[in-house]
């Protein structure tokens, strides 16, 4: 269980400092375009300040809301994208897996030695005890999917197809970009 937020030693009221962040954090806006609107509404604050609250608070603001986020989704349609891709860590060859879901946010990544049941069951068993079981699990034609998915008890729900999974393809590239960059 996490521990609420503790604004102690803040002059500033808890609503303002979160309002801040989350202006900063969902919007395109620099910080001192946060600080222009939060000075046409009357509160006079700093973009320092703002760049503080951002870095102590922001990532227990974004953590709360991909928890509601993803209980509000429990009880909706889920639907995964899994695959794998090489990567070179060290000059060794590893395999990175990821669960994305319908909407192409990573649910879920992990990285093994192995490319086999084993691997694909624990990735599977990782991801299902973080965010609940998902409706259908969209694969590609790797048959270690089909396997560990039987042993779970969710063969039934997935699916495999040549353009199905473009979704968890296109999550990789901005790591493939990096990658490949000088």
């Amino acid at each position: 269980m996490t521990k609420p937020v503790s604004f102690k030693h803040f002059k500033t009221s808890p609503e303002v400092i979160r309002l801040a962040v989350m202006l900063y954090v969902r919007f395109p806006l620099s910080l001192r375009n946060v600080e222009d609107l939060l000075h046409e509404r009357g509160v006079d604050v700093s973009h320092e300040a703002v760049r503080y609250w951002w870095h102590r608070f922001g990532p227990t603001f974004a953590s709360e809301i991909r928890k509601r986020r993803i209980e509000g989704m429990k009880s909706s349609r889920w639907r995964w994208h899994l695959d794998e891709m090489f990567v070179k860590i060290n000059g060794e060859t590893h395999y990175l897996w990821r669960a994305v879901d319908h909407e192409g946010e990573v649910l879920e990544s992990y990285v093994t030695k192995a490319r086999d049941k084993k691997a694909a069951r624990k990735f599977l068993k990782k991801a299902i005890r973080k965010h609940g079981r998902a409706e259908e699990i969209v694969t590609d034609k790797l048959r270690s999917y089909g396997a560990a998915l039987s042993e779970i008890g969710a063969d039934t729900r997935q699916e495999a197809g040549r353009w199905l999974n473009n979704r968890a393809e296109n999550s990789h590239l901005p790591f493939r970009r990096m990658r490949s960059a000088p």
